[in-house]
């Protein structure tokens, strides 16, 4: 974990944060006064079952979501005071986000598809553009996919595919990577392979790690995990890997 000093902020903060989706009838509070701190370096999972609202938390907390109520703060920068534009451009800053669905451009290739971000980061003048396409090589090169590098989408396999969503999402080296349960459309080995890339990426470099799953054991390989039903958080407390590592020391 990276060294902090007491007066800087947590990599993610709520504080009360709700949302409402649909009207009148309607409404579904699927998010119901969540509050909670993610530091730096932390890796953390949100478990829950189908409809307990990890997912809407990830998405709220990755800004690609307005909370109905609540405040939400990523690196002590309140996301509620930034208007669509600053809040895309502090996304694509601060967060690398991987889903289910892979998203990639199907007439892009795999380099072009994770040279996007370097791109817009460079549109925005976060970015000098000299190199952007070495890097978007050396991110495919870290994932394994140095030889699939002018492949479309189409001419790889589910799981070459989210290797170059995470590719992607790490390109502009992010200092949180959010994942929506990243390996819930490939086979067991294959997503295995994907979730060791994901906790080397944590590991290597220091990136803070939120973990969207409904899958125990996966959990358990995060420093925390966060359960939740119906909206709310039911426990946040460390894992037993890292309650037995501590021991230990």
């Amino acid at each position: 974990m990276n060294k902090r000093s007491i007066l800087s902020h947590p990599a993610i903060r709520l504080d009360d944060v709700h949302l409402n989706l649909g009207q009148g009838r309607a409404e579904v509070h699927v998010l119901r006064g969540i509050t909670l701190a993610v530091e730096d370096g932390e890796s953390v999972a949100v478990l829950g079952p189908s409809g307990s609202g990890k997912s809407s938390l990830l998405m709220v907390m990755a800004g690609l979501e307005r909370p109905t109520g609540g405040d939400i703060a990523i690196a002590g920068t309140r996301l509620g005071g930034l208007d669509e534009d600053a809040l895309a451009a502090f996304r694509g800053k601060h967060a690398g986000i991987v889903f289910q669905s892979f998203h990639l451009i199907p007439t892009m290739t795999a380099l072009e598809n994770v040279a996007i971000p370097l791109e817009l980061a460079q549109a925005a003048g976060r970015l000098d553009g000299a190199g952007i396409w070495e890097r978007a090589a050396r991110e495919l090169d870290s994932v394994g996919l140095k030889q699939r590098v002018s492949h479309y989408p189409a001419e790889l396999s589910g799981g070459e595919q989210q290797r170059v969503a995470l590719a992607r999402a790490l390109a502009t080296r992010p200092a949180i990577l959010f994942a929506d349960e990243p390996t819930g459309n490939l086979d067991g080995a294959t997503g295995k392979q994907i979730i060791d890339l994901l906790f080397a990426a944590h590991e290597d470099r220091g990136t803070t790690l939120v973990l969207v799953t409904h899958d125990e054991a996966l959990a358990k390989r995060c420093g925390r995990i966060i359960r939740m039903a119906d909206g709310h958080i039911t426990s946040d407390s460390a894992s037993k890997r890292t309650s037995r590592v501590a021991a230990a020391s």
